[in-house]
This record gives C-alpha cells, structure tokens and sequence, in this order.
C-alpha cells in the first residue's frame, strides 16, 4: 500500500500531477495498470476540467430524467386538476345544443267504446317531426363552500409549485453527493493502483535483498502479506468505482452504459459562512417551508370550505331557443278522402326562459360531516409539517455549518500530513540511499504518504458535498 508515483512528485510539490482517475472510472482495467495519459491537479481544481460529465452536468441530466421530478410533476398536474375542478364549482357553465326527432306510425287499429258496445277504429297513420337549437346556461351566483373552495386549491396549487422546487434541491443535493462519492472512490481506486504497483516493486527487493541474506525471512513475509492486502484494497477500490457509477447512473435515471466519463477534478475552494445569515437566508428560501406553509393554508380554507357547505347557496339558470319547428301528418282511413288528411304544424322563435333556485342542505346523510373530518385531519398534518421544518431549522442549519467546517479542517489537516509525510518520504529516501535507513523504514514512510494521500483526497470530495448540503439548506436557487 505504497503509492509510488506520489512518493517521487510529493517531493519536487505535493500532488502536482496525480494521474487522472478517468480509466478507473471504467472499472475494467486491472488496479495494477493504473491510467496514465491525462493529469488533474487536485490543489487548484485544473487539468482535467472538462473532460468527462461535470456535477453541474449530471444535476441537469437528473432534474430532467430524475424519479423524483416525475413524481413532482405529477403532484402539479394533480394540484392544478383541482383548482380547475374549483373554478368549475363557482364559473357559469354554459353549453349549446340541437335537437331533431322524428316519429312514424303506421296502420294504428283497434276498438273504440260507446257505452257498452264496442266498435272498431279505423286504420290510422301518424307522422311527426321535431327540431329546436340554442343555448342553456348555469351559474351559482352565492356558493360560500365553492368561493372558499376555489381559495383552497389556488393555494394548494402553490404548495404543489414549491414542493416541486423543493424536490428539485433534493434532487440537486442527491446527485451532488452521489457525483462526488464516486469520484472520491476513482481517486481512491488510482491511489490503491499506486500502493499495489509499490507494494510489489518493495516484494520484489526485499525478496532480492532476502536471497542475499540481508533481511530475515520474516521480513520476506511481511512484505508479501503487504501485497497481498494491497492487492485486495485495489480490488475491492475498484469494485467500489463500479458501484458508485451504478447508483450515480440510478440517481440521473439513465442506463450506467450511458453514464459515460466523469469529471474526476476535486477544488480546494473554501467559501466563508456566517452562520446568522444562512439561517436568515433560509428562512426566506427554502421551498419546502413556503411550500408547507402554502399547504397549511390550503388546509384552513379546505376546512372553511366544509364547514360552509351548511350555508344556503343560489343558483342562477336560463336558456335561449332562436327557433323551434314541430308538424305532424295523420292520415285517418275515412269513408271520404276529403277528410282522410289532417296535418298541424308550429313554429315558435325566440323563446327565454329563466329560473333561480335558493338551496339549503338540512340532512345530507353526515357527507358535510366527512368533508369536515377529512379537512381537518389534512389541515393537522400540514400544521405538523410545517411546525417540524421551522423547529428544525436552526439545528439544520448549524448541523450543515459544522459538517462544512469539519470537512475544510480535515482538508487542511490532511493537507499538513501530506506535507509532513512528503518530507519524511524525502528524509528516510536519504537516508536508506546512504545506508542509514532500512528498507523497512522506507516501506513506513511510503504507507504514511499513501494513507495521507488517501485522505486529502476524501477530505476535497466532502467538501464538495458538504457545500452541496449547506446550499439545499439555505434554499440556494439553481
């Protein structure tokens, strides 16, 4: 577990040109053939800079692709079908028809009674028509459910817009985690290439230092168990690379063949925070707050809306027919032919009418009484809701704080070890080229570098997701 290549560079500048861990990304490469045709400077966030998906990339690719984002847009097609309903219950309605019928009988026969002699009718034929057109209409001029009603869904069509916003910076957040966990482990995975490459070149000479009777057999053996842990920790980094690029595919909702390269620069950019002033700024921001503050409201005029359907409603309603026709045709089967026809016919124009109903539900087998219970519970549970967000904010806020302190301190101290291990890398480098270190010791301060290695690398990528934590905090717009 030494990283050989970071031995010789850490010396001339602490990780100036640490190979790329593009091809680890492929995970399809073997740990002991590490890539080595691209550079990224880990210290100033360069080099391999636009080569491959950015974490601003896969944000857009996952608030387009996202699970989440469907299911949000669903929620606002629900909430937008019920403010239509809404405006329904207190729009007029209008609606236009056209109506044509018919009617044919033909030899209608049988008996006509006088007194209590029965005589048979004559054979009769019947023929008639029918046809209007116009216009009807319907309004409920005073609804006080439908009125409060409508105030309902227009404000649940605002908890619906800000709780997709909201599920946007979830979204957001998510990928910017998962993004940089799998870059942390394809750094991990090319430092773990660099300790296996090492740990069998230091197999190597003690196996010939061995042979010369230089160093005791225990010491072959040490070394031995070295590269065969190196070789499992590369193994198992690799396996770790795969894994992540899964659910970095799952997170963005596309096929992990699809994923393709991603961008494996880590920056060193710190950003100062006061604390009073993301707790302020989240107050103002943050969507899931205004969203559930829309959704109580919407609660309260829901609960109105109930408890007024006990309340008297009017009820406008006319028509306009510009013209209707009717005729018929008999023809009766006399002695005379004369008199075998009788035909009428009508026809009337403009023809209004109008109507306004006042309406009182007394009993209506306890539905007002559900309406009621079920606004009341959805009011509760929005109350709730709310309540929990602004009870938990400032301990939210400062949570997020401290993780973004703690990581930029670890980065700084990872950095430091780096530093410290780079020149005691030097120092015993010295030291065993004169004689007056062991190869032992050698092996020491090349594992110390690798694990100090290891974790700047951990520490940058933290950062990244730290301050991807303190922006969904504070409500930070995309």
């Amino acid at each position: 577990m030494r990283p050989a290549v970071l031995v010789v560079l850490a010396a001339l500048t602490v990780l100036s040109s640490v190979p790329t861990p593009a091809a680890a990304a492929k995970a399809a490469k073997p740990a002991s053939t590490p890539p080595a045709a691209a550079t990224s400077n880990t210290d100033s966030g360069t080099g391999a800079a636009g080569k491959g998906m950015t974490a601003e990339d896969a944000v857009k690719i996952a608030l387009q692709k996202s699970g989440d984002i469907v299911r949000a847009d669903a929620n606002v097609l629900n909430a937008r079908s019920g403010l239509w309903g809404a405006y329904s219950g207190v729009l007029p309605s209008v609606s236009a028809s056209a109506r044509r019928s018919g009617s044919f009988t033909n030899e209608s026969r049988g008996t006509d009674a006088f007194g209590s002699l029965l005589f048979p009718s004559r054979t009769t034929d019947q023929e008639a028509y029918s046809g209007s057109y116009g216009l009807s209409a319907q309004w409920s001029v005073l609804d006080p459910s439908g009125i409060v009603g409508l105030s309902s869904a227009r404000a649940g069509m605002k908890a619906a817009d800000l709780g997709h916003k909201s599920a946007r910076a979830d979204v957001r957040l998510a990928t910017k985690r998962q993004f940089y966990s799998t870059v942390k482990a394809m750094w991990l995975a090319v430092v773990q290439a660099r300790a296996l490459k090492l740990a069998r070149d230091d197999e190597r000479r003690v196996r010939a230092l061995f042979e010369v009777g230089s160093v005791s057999k225990s010491d072959l053996l040490k070394a031995q168990v070295r590269t065969a842990s190196a070789q499992l920790d590369s193994t198992l980094a690799d396996h770790d690379v795969i894994t992540q690029r899964l659910l970095l595919a799952s997170q963005l909702g596309i096929p992990q063949e699809q994923l393709g390269e991603v961008d494996s620069t880590l920056s060193n950019v710190h950003e100062t925070m006061d604390a009073s002033g993301v707790l302020e700024e989240a107050r103002k921001n943050r969507p899931d707050i205004q969203a559930a503050e829309a959704a109580f409201k919407a609660g309260e005029l829901a609960l109105r809306s109930a408890h007024w359907a006990r309340l008297p409603s009017v009820v406008l309603q006319g028509s306009w027919t510009p013209q209707s026709v009717t005729s018929s045709h008999f023809n009766v089967d006399f002695v005379s032919p004369i008199d075998s026809l009788q035909d009428a016919s009508s026809k009337t124009k403009g023809d209004y009418r109008g109507s306004i109903a006042v309406s009182m539900p007394i009993f209506d087998g306890f539905l007002t009484d559900s309406r009621v219970a079920a606004a009341r519970s959805q009011m509760i549970d929005a109350k709730e809701t709310r309540d929990a967000l602004l009870r938990n904010l400032e301990s939210e806020v400062r949570q997020s704080l401290l993780s973004y302190q703690e990581a930029t301190e670890r980065e700084a101290l990872a950095r430091r070890a780096m530093e410290s291990a780079s020149e005691n890398m030097n120092l015993v480098q010295q030291k065993y080229n004169v004689g007056s270190a062991t190869i032992l010791d050698l092996i020491d301060a090349q594992l110390q570098l690798q694990r100090s290695a290891s974790e700047l690398v951990s520490a940058l990528a933290d950062i990244r997701v730290a301050e991807a934590l303190v922006d969904r905090v504070r409500g930070k717009g995309e």
